[in-house]
């Protein structure tokens, strides 16, 4: 009876832990807020919690999330910025549907392993990781991503990897839907150093 107490009890103390973080938890946080490695494995294979990515376990009665992969990243690599194409997606000024989760970190970090969902990584340094980096609440989860301006101007550094198509793309629709700042986005230019290149584009849409 004592033993099944304390399941019961130790099975609490972990849902809980999952509630207080929206849902979602790393199985190292899981081990520092006190739960147990049999406990989790317990409610793993009960149905209660459920794998989003290797390391990355949801709780299953909560809702859906509305955005899993950028969740799943967010919580993976924590450090990790959203960018590129999947900001794009995010800031709605593309018709591309990115296929993996283009991810910005830090020069000197290693190369993040997620088995899912997949990841493309760009290593940025200086500025160019620093600058420009919004907070979202996405599913109780504070993601990282970069701000419209900042990535348009991170677009057109990787022009030659993304396509100038879908920099060109984004440009007209930031500006169609009058939410561009050309200011800022002039800023991160040079922050990126390409200002001088991609000056000639920003004067032919306004």
């Amino acid at each position: 009876m004592a033993k099944t107490t304390k399941t019961a009890s130790a099975r609490r103390h972990a849902i809980d832990a999952f509630r207080r973080q929206g849902g979602i938890l790393r199985t190292r946080d899981a081990l520092s807020a006190g739960v147990h490695p049999r406990t989790l494995y317990q409610l793993r294979d009960e149905g209660a919690i459920e794998a989003l990515s290797r390391g990355l376990y949801r709780l299953a009665a909560t809702e859906p999330f509305g955005n899993p992969d950028l969740v799943t990243v967010a919580k993976r690599v924590p450090n990790g910025v959203i960018c590129l194409i999947s900001a794009l997606a995010y800031h709605e000024v593309t018709t591309e549907i990115p296929h993996e989760i283009y991810l910005a970190i830090a020069r000197s970090a290693k190369k993040p392993r997620i088995d899912y969902p997949p990841v493309r990584a760009f290593w940025f340094s200086g500025g160019a990781f620093a600058e420009g980096i919004e907070v979202h609440d996405l599913d109780n989860v504070p993601v990282r991503i970069y701000s419209l301006e900042k990535t348009l101007a991170d677009c057109f550094k990787y022009r030659n990897k993304i396509g100038m198509d879908t920099v060109l793309e984004a440009l007209r629709l930031s500006r169609e839907r009058k939410r561009l700042n050309i200011d800022a986005v002039v800023r991160f230019a040079e922050i990126c150093r390409v200002k001088k290149a991609m000056t000639p584009y920003l004067e032919s849409i306004l």
